[in-house]
């Protein structure tokens, strides 16, 4: 993995010594081109994918009726901006990109830390990347095929074309990735206030039946807490995504304005649009036609739309298309941010000399992701890490409880009530409680898995005296990477403040491998 541990305070720090080089020069950074906009198509273009289109059956088939299901969905999203707005203070607490992995590292310790980096890059993004290219060419080449399925090799070769041009698009520029976000979420929130101004339209005309308190709470099976229980854990995975902005916070135009206020545009808009979207389906369904649909929108759209029904379809390959776009952008900052740390090979933390994008990172998880589509049992592992996935959100949060008791002197440009988290706490022990009782080896497997990370930790992290031919071959490999990504060590802005509320140093620069070995000073690039 590496070379030793990195118990340092600086990312400049561990680059340094990941590159076995002293002396200073020029160096090249991460370029802060996020703005308002950009954070806010992340974090709606990350939680917004194919599942309002497709599937927002999980929660009313386990709510019992429409009525709790609307309450559910909306309970769900306000915990959802109450955890969003824990991280925001996490975020700008410590302003690093990395998300959750980076906070609970730098609470709980590098082996906490590491294990949520290892359930994230073995299975979670990968799969989860996969999946959801998976859904976009399935609703591309589905028109082709009208009488049946399309053929699995093409859904996955098209899937991965999906995956290699958005690559292509991450590798080259910050400002075209972050274009192709906003656009394609601009396009999925235009489909999703078609489906809403249509849902109007019915009410008007008096199509309303399951939207009355008599007919919406008239259950179609006994309730049951055990199952409301479940329709709230759906609900939670529809909101997920919410985190994704805390991944590339380095990158954010004045993060310490642009994050929060990203939040709070982004999670109430996001709870609007799946409520109201959830109220213009029962406007043309009934709760046995919208559980027996396996693409609610299509179906909707078929009903309501007559020859313009296509156009469901290709809002889901749209939406699906920028959901892969953001994950692929979101999810290699956060193996940049691990590799920084000496978490993961050090070849991960370098970016491009002009471009100044992490392109070893972004072949990384592109690379990984490719892996996912040609194996069969992806769901299986997006159904066993999910407890994991959902268990680092609590774990985050309550760091952010540990952080107010060990360091209450530290400097919080945001400081929110201690109450937000405890609420939050209290809704995520619920569900998880219920998740180990309802489905114990599920969630057994995933905890396993998840712990494989730890002798990975302790042979590739923790243990400083590996063999020097081992090291030599790391470094061998490390330089060839270089020369093929033409990639160097970012340096370190300081321009943000430290947790003791002094301004740091203004830049930390790194030393390039690829200078010459006479001495010479390797020439700046500016980004």
């Amino acid at each position: 993995m590496t070379d030793g541990p990195r118990q340092r305070s600086s990312a400049s720090g561990s680059a340094k010594d990941a590159a076995g080089e002293e002396g200073s020069g020029g160096g090249v950074a991460l370029k802060k081109e996020i703005g308002l906009v950009s954070a806010c198509g992340i974090i709606v273009g990350n939680i917004i994918g194919s599942g309002i289109f497709v599937s927002p059956k999980g929660v009313l088939e386990n709510a019992s009726s429409v009525g709790v299901a609307l309450i559910v969905w909306i309970i769900t999203g306000i915990i959802t901006a109450i955890g969003a707005l824990c991280y925001a203070e996490l975020g700008v607490t410590i302003p690093k990109s990395g998300g959750d992995y980076s906070y609970v590292k730098d609470i709980f310790g590098g082996l906490a830390g590491f294990l949520r980096l290892w359930i994230a890059v073995l299975v979670i993004y990968p799969t989860n990347q996969a999946v959801i290219a998976l859904t976009f060419s399935n609703y591309v080449l589905q028109p082709l095929f009208p009488t049946c399925f399309p053929p699995e090799t093409g859904l996955r070769l098209l899937a991965a074309v999906c995956l290699l041009l958005l690559t292509w698009v991450n590798c080259s520029s910050v400002r075209w990735a972050t274009r192709v976000q906003d656009m394609f979420t601009a396009g999925k929130l235009l489909a999703l206030g078609l489906i809403i101004i249509m849902g109007i339209v019915q009410i008007c005309k008096g199509e309303y039946y399951w939207l009355e308190p008599v007919n919406a709470f008239e259950p179609f099976q006994d309730y049951d807490v055990g199952l409301i229980a479940l329709a709230f854990l759906q609900g939670s995975f529809a909101y997920g995504g919410w985190n994704f902005l805390n991944y590339v916070t380095e990158e954010l135009v004045d993060p310490y304005v642009n994050l929060p206020r990203a939040i709070f545009i982004s999670i109430p808009l996001v709870t609007f649009v799946y409520v109201f979207a959830n109220i213009a389906y029962v406007t043309a369904m009934s709760p046995q036609e919208l559980l027996a649909s396996n693409a609610v929108a299509v179906t909707f759209g078929e009903k309501l739309l007559g020859v313009m029904a296509w156009i469901m379809p290709i809002s889901v390959a749209l939406s699906t298309f920028g959901g892969v776009n953001g994950s692929l952008f979101t999810s290699s900052r956060l193996f940049f941010a691990g590799a920084r740390e000496g978490h993961l090979p050090s070849l991960l933390a370098m970016i491009h000399v002009t471009r100044c994008t992490p392109i070893p990172a972004l072949l990384f998880t592109c690379l990984s992701t490719l892996l996912m589509l040609c194996t069969s049992d992806m769901y299986t592992l997006i159904n066993y890490v999910g407890f994991i996935n959902y268990l680092f959100y609590g774990v985050t949060v309550a760091g952010q409880i540990v952080l107010r008791i060990k360091k209450p002197e530290m400097h919080r440009p945001i400081k929110v009530s201690l109450i937000w988290p405890v609420i939050y706490l209290i809704f995520w022990a619920f569900l998880l409680i219920f998740s180990l009782y309802s489905e114990p080896v599920v969630c057994g497997i995933g905890l396993a898995i998840m712990l494989t990370g730890v002798p990975v930790y302790f042979l590739g992290v923790y243990w400083d005296k590996k063999p020097q031919c081992f090291n030599s071959f790391v470094n061998k490999m490390t330089y060839m990477g270089q020369r093929f990504c033409v990639v160097v060590y970012p340096a370190e802005s300081g321009s943000s403040k430290n947790g003791d509320g002094e301004e740091g140093e203004e830049m930390k620069a790194v030393r390039s491998p690829l200078s010459t070995e006479d001495g010479d000073n390797h020439k700046s690039v500016d980004c």
